[in-house]
């Protein structure tokens, strides 16, 4: 199974307070085991890989009911049922959600006047909005929305460099590599040799910033549907041999068939291959041919600073 909804956790989470006073540790290993929770689906991670989805989702159940009077908090990291909460459990409802918290004033307050809350608020009242809102935490949302602005913004970088000559997408590599890091990061210790390089290489760059090795690199400016085949790696390969080197890296804005990945397992020589999506999501990492438009920090209270 994965992992439950927020607001399905937090009539779980009412039933693990019940005991007296947990740590949010505990209360997490309650709640985990009442859903019957696997190994697999605690190690489910957001999109940023920062926080496991059970501990965010539970955080916010968390949260939402302590707005609501609820749950209490004791001191850091160690939660009770309030008096409230006590009589909820006393007679608990079928399900406790954000429809049933509407009914505390506390609650609607704070959902008003809060970012978290008007994220809610803002994503219930959408058509699409009422389908998926009881899946995800405003963090959640956030980043969904970052997902899709990055998906977006990889296909247009391909669409762009498609449309661009084969020259312009060799130097782009250059840049790119230069961007990574190979060549200690100058520009000088790469450069783009298109057609009047060596049997087949676009371009070479110094592995690092002294130049002890060499690394050179083939870009193919393909449609979407046009993918690279084993004969293209093969001819790759090649040129490697003809300049007495064993490593290099084979860009494409396509695709590479199978015959071309399972070639490159089975020789000697090391060789990359980088499709058009791994292109497009190097170029956003490393800033390559991409601004930053507009940067939202997300800040929560510094539980050290309120410590006595």
């Amino acid at each position: 199974m994965s992992v439950p909804d927020f607001q399905s956790l937090m009539l779980p989470e009412l039933r693990a307070l019940g005991e007296g006073e947990v740590t949010s540790a505990e209360l997490r290993d309650r709640v985990a085991k009442a859903a019957g929770l696997t190994e697999d689906d605690l190690a489910e991670m957001l999109p940023s890989g920062r926080q496991s989805t059970f501990v965010n989702r539970t955080s916010w159940a968390n949260l939402f009911m302590q707005r609501a009077g609820l749950v209490d908090k004791v001191r850091r990291g160690v939660y009770r049922l309030s008096d409230e909460g006590k009589k909820v459990l006393a007679n608990p409802p079928a399900r406790v959600d954000l429809r049933y918290l509407a009914k505390y004033p506390s609650f609607v307050e704070w959902r008003q006047a809060s970012a978290e809350g008007r994220a809610v608020e803002d994503a219930e009242s959408s058509p699409a909005g009422q389908a998926t809102i009881v899946a995800v935490t405003p963090e959640e949302q956030m980043e969904r929305s970052h997902e899709s602005l990055t998906a977006a913004l990889q296909t247009d970088l391909l669409d762009r460099v498609r449309e661009l000559s084969p020259a312009f997408f060799e130097s782009l590599i250059i840049d790119l590599l230069t961007a990574m890091g190979y060549g200690g990061g100058r520009a000088e210790m790469g450069r783009a040799v298109g057609k009047s390089g060596d049997g087949g290489i676009d371009g070479i760059i110094k592995e690092d910033a002294l130049g002890l090795d060499i690394v050179y690199m083939q870009a193919k400016r393909y449609a979407a549907e046009n993918s690279v085949g084993r004969q293209d790696i093969q001819g790759f390969a090649g040129s490697l041999d003809g300049v007495r080197a064993t490593k290099g890296i084979f860009f494409t804005t396509s695709t590479f068939t199978k015959g071309a990945l399972e070639y490159v397992e089975k020789i000697a020589k090391r060789i990359i291959l980088i499709d058009g999506q791994a292109l497009a999501k190097l170029m956003i990492r490393h800033n390559v041919g991409v601004r930053t438009t507009t940067t939202y920090e997300i800040k929560k209270a510094d539980e050290n600073y309120f410590s006595e």
